[in-house]
């Protein structure tokens, strides 16, 4: 990263301490720990990052391996998408959960990641697609993960042929039709583990795999660790109850 203008570092070192909240964003976690605002606390940045975080300030405990560190009034996030899954977090604890989902229903991304998550997983929300033909499709994906998704059927419901679906669907996101289909029956899969008890058969049909060794080939290849794992790792603690 470039050297931090002064001028901005000496703004947020005379500015930051009164904030009610500091957030920063990829590699903005720089600009917070050149002004000594990360000095004490945990943070996180760029995974490419890190190790010079570390090194060029002693003073902060940096953390690779979350995609975002919150602590206390300070929250730093691993890259531009975990920034994402930080301001739904922030909007969850500011406004509650039914307003966390609805910005995430028009962001075209499930609920966030829990904070712990590590930085492995990519946004959905940087493939929609401009033209509306393919955004509708887009969106009939993401409601129907466990339906037919073949090009050809995606195809149809464009009013496209099959070979100019798929080029189309390219040009507007930069990943191919069964590649998005992939990567939002994982996310579902993925939200159906963390947030819900359901078995793993059952997510494996409603997340459009089939079967649930389906399901642990795509989890494995795509994250290294079979559906079980990942629930056992990501799925939010239970709140004790209040008597």
């Amino acid at each position: 990263t470039r050297r931090p203008d002064p001028r901005l570092t000496d703004w947020l070192r005379r500015h930051g301490p009164r904030a009610e909240r500091l957030v920063s964003v990829c590699t903005g976690a720089v600009l917070l720990a050149g002004a000594g605002l990360l000095d004490g606390r945990r943070a996180t940045t760029h995974w490419a990052y890190c190790d010079t975080l570390a090194r060029d300030h002693p003073a902060v405990e940096v953390d690779p391996d979350p995609i975002y560190v919150r602590d206390g009034r300070v929250a730093t996030s691993a890259g531009v998408t975990s920034g994402i899954d930080l301001a739904l977090a922030l909007v969850e604890e500011d406004l509650g959960r039914r307003t966390a989902l609805t910005v995430a229903r028009h962001l075209v991304v499930f609920l966030r990641r829990p904070g712990n998550q590590a930085q492995f997983s990519a946004q959905l929300a940087a493939q929609t697609a401009r033209r509306e033909p393919l955004r509708e499709v887009q969106q009939w994906i993401t409601e129907h993960p466990d339906a037919d998704l073949t090009v050809e059927a995606l195809a149809a419901r464009a009013a496209l042929s099959p070979r100019h679906f798929a080029r189309a669907f390219h040009t507007e996101t930069g990943t191919t039709p069964g590649r998005y289909v992939d990567r939002v029956r994982l996310e579902h899969a993925r939200r159906l583990l963390e947030d819900t008890a359901d078995g793993v058969e059952e997510i494996s049909r409603a997340s459009g795999y089939g079967t649930p060794e389906a399901m642990r080939r795509a989890f494995v290849r795509a994250l290294g660790a079979s559906p079980a794992e990942y629930r056992r790792r990501f799925r939010p603690t239970p709140a004790p109850a209040h008597t």
